[in-house]
């Protein structure tokens, strides 16, 4: 199951670059654990901020969903209802509903202010990896060990499009900032771009080693890729040009499906967990370190469950 440190949130998403700037001035994060949120009792496998970002929600093994307030650690909501554990889970972009993929095969639509189940999705023929929804959140997309990426009409609650996509299990999945492109990744180490409409591949990106791919994700300007690959190498790619444009290293990736992600509230990170139990921050022009993050005692995934808590950090550099 995949692993998903807490990370902070990334507010409103800016244009960015990849290439062609000056060398970064912005000033170096100092986050803090001031929270350890304690509920799930089984490795947690997806944390995701709420839009507005004043709420955490969280997905585990133990097949619980849980809602916790940023600012005061306590948990507000907790979701049961998959018959076996919880991959990962995605925000719609109002923040009223969240989608929860798990290894029943299913996929979940949650009403957070009823607290109840809106709608399942059946399709998958094998585990729920990966589940996001489009900047409208009239669509969803998902992957799974049945090596397909499926797109979902939510309020129909059916498949629209079944995706050949990949022939190993599919990681991760996301759309582009105005919903017109798929990413997915794989453990085949291939990287690919959807058209959203059609269901066309437009673009495979692999690197020559071909590593398996952990985890993707569009820029906020979706003009590059983030890609976190299980050779301890975080690679920032201009997809148009099928181009590596920058390498991210430092933290040990090798045998789980890491998230790594854009930072954009106080200059330009990368964020990523680590296997050696710890956060990672680079600079994203200078691929510098930033911060490493430590307090987990072991990486939290489904095979692993000595440490089954959440740890909530606050940049302290925001208030300087």
């Amino acid at each position: 199951m995949a692993d998903n440190y807490t990370l902070p949130p990334t507010g409103i998403p800016q244009a960015i670059s990849g290439e062609g700037l000056k060398p970064s001035s912005q000033i170096k994060p100092n986050y803090r654990a001031k929270y350890v949120l304690s509920g799930h009792t089984m490795a947690v496998s997806s944390l995701k901020f709420s839009p507005s970002g004043a709420l955490l929600a969280s997905a585990a093994a133990d097949k619980q969903i849980k809602i916790w307030d940023v600012y005061t650690g306590e948990i507000l909501k907790t979701f049961s209802g998959h018959r076996e554990g919880v991959n990962d889970i995605a925000w719609s972009s109002d923040g009223e509903y969240l989608a929860s993929a798990s290894d029943d095969k299913t996929i979940m639509l949650w009403n957070i202010e009823l607290n109840a189940v809106a709608k399942t999705l059946h399709g998958h023929t094998n585990f729920v990896f990966c589940v996001n929804f489009n900047p409208r959140s009239n669509l969803l997309v998902s992957g799974g060990y049945d090596e397909t990426v499926r797109v979902w009409d939510v309020a129909r609650g059916r498949s629209m499009k079944v995706l050949p996509a990949h022939s190993d299990p599919v990681t991760a999945v996301g759309f582009s900032y105005d919903g017109t492109l798929i990413v997915s990744c794989a453990m085949d180490g291939l990287i690919r771009i959807w058209d959203a409409e059609s269901g066309q591949c437009l673009k495979t990106l692999v690197d020559d080693d071909n590593p398996i791919c952990s985890h993707v994700t569009f820029s906020p300007n979706s003009k590059y890729i983030l890609a976190a690959t299980q050779d301890s190498t975080i690679r920032l790619w201009n997809y148009q040009n099928s181009r590596c444009v920058k390498t991210y290293k430092g933290h040990t990736n090798r045998t789980y499906c890491l998230f790594a992600c854009f930072s954009t509230t106080t200059g330009h990170c990368i964020v990523s967990g680590s296997e050696d139990c710890k956060v990672y921050l680079w600079d994203l022009q200078t691929r510098e370190p930033l911060q490493v993050l430590e307090g987990h005692r072991v990486i939290a995934s489904a095979s692993m469950e000595k440490d089954p808590t959440i740890r909530l950090w606050f940049n302290d550099a925001n208030e300087a």
